[in-house]
């Protein structure tokens, strides 16, 4: 777990609108522990899960930005999910705005009073004009767009910075509170960027292993 360095500013960077220009972790984790230091010594507990699995994950289409939709096998995995985490004591479950992402908290968490909170930042890398392409094809290429964006789109580290806006906003009202964040690759390499200190260069290489949920701490 990547220890925050402490910041001593109030929450002008938290509401500071993304600009598009890419984001560093000697400007983000300053930023995310500006207000931390305002809550110090309580601890945010986050719980990651990918969105369900989709019917373009099973033709091989990378989505991207395109709005997905769940298969009749997402639907059975977004339902495990709901069972999983309805009784997890969360406070608030946190998703990306793309329809797929959506529709898996909606099974969910149907019927529950859990606070729903859509947010785009946690949204899938934008492939541009290679939304909806072969899988294969645009993955085989992802190191190539670490730092130069997709055509028309933008790169994983653009991405992965929307993701680092998000956690900085989070100690303003959930600190000491666990959560659930819903989302895609690109959110979760945020996580792992900006609160364990992993590179990119680290994430792109890594085997991805499913799993039923990843913890992390904002402390």
């Amino acid at each position: 777990m990547c220890t925050i360095p402490a910041f001593d500013d109030d929450r002008s960077l938290a509401t500071e609108r993304y600009s598009g220009t890419p984001l560093g972790l000697s400007t983000v984790l300053p930023a995310i522990t500006r207000l931390h230091r305002l809550y110090q010594g309580m601890a945010l507990q986050i719980v990651f899960e990918t969105h369900s699995t989709t019917e373009d994950n099973e033709a091989g289409i990378a989505t991207g930005w395109l709005p997905g939709r769940l298969s009749e096998t997402g639907i059975q995995n977004a339902l495990g999910l709901g069972r999983r985490r309805r009784n997890d004591r969360l406070a608030a479950v946190f998703v990306s705005d793309l329809a797929r992402a959506v529709e898996t908290v909606e099974v969910a968490f149907s019927g529950t009073d859990i606070p729903v909170l859509k947010d785009w930042r946690l949204r899938e890398c934008d492939y541009g004009s290679m939304n909806g392409s072969p899988a294969r094809e645009v993955h085989g290429r992802r190191q190539q767009f670490l730092d130069e964006s997709y055509p028309g789109g933008e790169s994983w580290r653009q991405a992965t910075d929307r993701v680092g806006r998000f956690l900085q906003d989070l100690p303003l009202r959930w600190n000491d509170l666990r959560i659930l964040v819903v989302g895609h690759v690109a959110t979760q390499w945020g996580l792992e960027r900006f609160t364990r200190g992993s590179t990119l260069e680290e994430l792109v290489v890594a085997e991805f292993d499913w799993q039923e949920g990843w913890d992390y701490r904002l402390d």
